[in-house]
């Protein structure tokens, strides 16, 4: 299909608009500041549903938008109305932010012309930059982060660059990324989105940015130096040994339901770019009030031309599709081979991005974790809940737990593959924190307004004996106690794993388990008042997991040996040293275990996991000539000597007339 959005030439601008329904179509052309119409100009048909026209005279620079007329029947999925000044979905950049307003929903004759209230697109002319081999493998650390709440309240960063994405390129942001092992930061939604229509009565706006308008163009408060900051920011990010992921959501837009605003793919042709049912009602397989139709053939070609655009001017390592089965949904069933995610995994330009699934909405059959196809990895929420299960103290949990360790090898083995394709994760953005999962046995939500009805109700948390803040001090050494055994686990995890921006050092949202709308104190990370002694201790393990390959190997462990040693990949232990047997993995009292990985650089390494509130001595197997160190200097233990309950220990094997042999730091 011919190219659409607005070319740029030396001779003018080719503006270019695809609607298989509408009658007419046009471009409005609007003054430098993006305030008045200057002309309005009819687009011609040239087959296929493509409208265009060559504009002579026109320059890099000029703001446009679009307008559509038809049928106006929203009964039947038809919104088409003049009045409506509509963003291009192929914009590239826009003049300001979109805002809310009441008469963005009018219906048709109901309402004044929406232009004044509209964000205008900026043709553009974007050089590439060349498309460097992706930096981030499978197995890496991944870095989740807002970049608004990020950088707000940083005293290193200069103030008018706080919250923007070029504060990611500040050496004192690269500095930390790199002391925690980052392999490639993840940036929540960059590109430009919408309120929901309940938030502005109450105050709030949408903090998270999944309620995007148009695709490819990035928000202005985040990106006020336009695909330029993205470009510089990824570049600089890149020299630190840094990849960049962009958290990209094409299940839904900011257009929500039929009572929602009118600002672009509703205007231009809403039967087409959203699902509907039977009797025209939208499809709501996401939660928000609308689901994209990813089945259709330009829906299709827009999703993968959005994506070249940030490989191509951007140079960005790969991606993370929010409510990922959308992209996959043919006629409303997911189909792993659907023409959408085919045409992803087997795009040349995307050949070695990072593809990073969300798997699950909520419409029929949502959940497909471990579905996607082999490109894709995916985000495993059967983690999360059996590490939280097993720290809680739930009954049972020492099997699950040691699955997870091990790969997650019931969820994405279940083809044959040798390797996993887990992301592995405690918290995200969408929950508790690491910090309120073991402060909130509930969830605090009244800041939200929906008098504390949103969020998840089960949190698989606990509270260590108080309901958030306290002042008693073994409440507070108990809470820090859990937070290392939680970053412990994680760090030793195999496959990929993602901490989230702050819970390296005791971030909180006092309990708060879905705050999208707070764009305030309760988000932005208070670097001031950061844990620093956690904060070490998440570096001490980013350095471990990065001086022992076999933490970041994808390979599931089996107990196999590995390669012609003979030696297994890992044995599963008892603390007495001894190997599990069926009746202890079976034993609904065990909180103990130890992870022997076979191979360590030269030598053995073992996770010692005390799960259980009370001491333990631990034994480890001992080979002549060999002795047992420990992995982190900071954390010196003593084997002859009871380890603490709730902690988990790192122990590396090393020739004993060596002494401190591979102390990983």
């Amino acid at each position: 299909m011919t190219q659409l959005g607005a070319t740029v030439t030396p001779e003018g601008i080719r503006f270019a608009a695809w609607s298989s329904s509408a009658r007419r179509l046009w471009v409005s052309i609007f003054d430098g500041q993006g305030n008045r119409e200057l002309d309005r100009l009819e687009l011609q048909p040239e087959g296929e549903g493509v409208h265009a026209l060559f504009v002579s005279g026109l320059a890099a620079g000029t703001r446009y938008g679009c307008r559509a007329d038809g049928d106006y029947a929203p009964e039947r999925g038809l919104w088409f109305d003049p009045n409506k000044l509509l963003a291009d979905p192929y914009a590239v950049e826009i003049d300001r932010p979109y805002v809310y307003h009441w008469r963005l929903a009018a219906r048709r004759n109901e309402g004044a012309d929406t232009a004044p209230l509209m964000p205008k697109a900026v043709a553009k002319v974007l050089p590439t930059v060349p498309v460097l081999p992706s930096l981030f493998r499978p197995g890496g650390l991944i870095y989740e982060l807002n970049i608004h709440a990020f950088t707000k309240l940083h005293p290193d960063i200069p103030e008018e660059q706080r919250g923007t994405i070029a504060a990611l390129a500040h050496p004192v942001i690269i500095e930390h990324l790199q002391r925690l092992g980052v392999s490639a930061v993840e940036l929540m939604p960059v590109t430009a989105s919408i309120d929901e229509r309940h938030l502005p009565p109450l105050g709030l706006s949408n903090a998270w940015g999944y309620n995007p308008v148009t695709f490819m163009a990035l928000d202005p408060r985040l990106a006020p130096g336009g695909l330029k900051e993205l470009r510089d920011t990824v570049a600089a990010l890149r020299q630190a040994g840094i990849g960049t992921i962009l958290d990209l959501v094409f299940n839904h837009t900011g257009e929500s339901d039929r009572l929602g605003p009118t600002l672009s793919l509703r205007g231009l042709d809403n039967q087409a770019y959203y699902r509907h049912q039977p009797d025209g009602r939208l499809v709501n397989d996401t939660g928000t009030g609308n689901t994209v139709a990813c089945d259709h053939p330009v829906v299709r070609d827009m999703v993968l031309d959005t994506l070249r655009h940030f490989v191509r001017l951007a140079g960005v390592d790969g991606f993370r599709f929010d409510l990922a089965p959308v992209l996959g949904r043919v006629d409303g069933a997911f189909d792993p081979a659907a023409p959408l995610l085919s045409a992803i995994a087997g795009d040349p330009i995307l050949a070695d991005r990072v593809l990073i699934a969300e798997p699950w909405d909520i419409g029929p059959d949502g959940y497909q974790l471990g579905n996607f196809p082999a490109r894709f990895l995916e985000w495993n929420d059967r983690y999360r809940d059996d590490a939280r299960r097993f720290w809680r103290g739930d009954a049972g949990a020492v099997g699950a737990l040691a699955t997870r360790l091990a790969g997650s090898s019931d969820v994405f083995g279940k083809t044959g593959q040798p390797a996993s394709r887990t992301v592995n994760f405690i918290a995200a953005h969408d929950g508790m924190t690491l910090a309120d999962i073991v402060a909130y046995e509930r969830k605090h939500n009244a800041a939200n307004g929906e008098q504390n009805r949103d969020g998840h109700n089960d949190n698989l948390s606990w509270n260590n004996g108080a309901e958030g803040e306290t002042g008693d001090a073994a409440i507070a050494d108990a809470r820090f106690g859990d937070q290392c055994a939680l970053l412990a686990t994680l760090f030793a995890s195999r496959g990929t794993i993602m901490l989230t921006a702050g819970d390296e050092f005791g971030r909180t949202q006092r309990g708060n388990n879905n705050a999208y709308a707070q764009d305030n104190a309760i988000t932005w990370l208070d670097w001031a008042g950061r844990d620093q002694a956690l904060e070490r201790y998440a570096s001490a393990l980013g350095m471990l997991r990065r001086a022992v390959p076999a933490f970041s190997d994808t390979h599931f462990l089996t107990g196999e040996p590995a390669d012609a040693t003979g030696i297994p990949d890992v044995a599963w232990l008892t603390e007495t040293g001894m190997p599990l047997a069926e009746a202890d993995w079976n034993d609904p009292a065990r909180h103990r275990l130890v992870m022997l990985l076979g191979d360590a650089g030269g030598g053995r390494l073992a996770v010692i996991i005390n799960g259980d509130r009370r001491q333990c001595v631990f034994a480890l197997p001992v080979r002549e000539g060999f002795g047992w160190q420990p992995a982190i200097e900071a954390q010196p233990i003593d084997l002859a000597r009871p380890l603490p309950g709730r902690s988990v220990h790192f122990m590396i094997e090393g020739l004993a007339a060596k002494g401190r042999a591979g102390k990983g730091s």
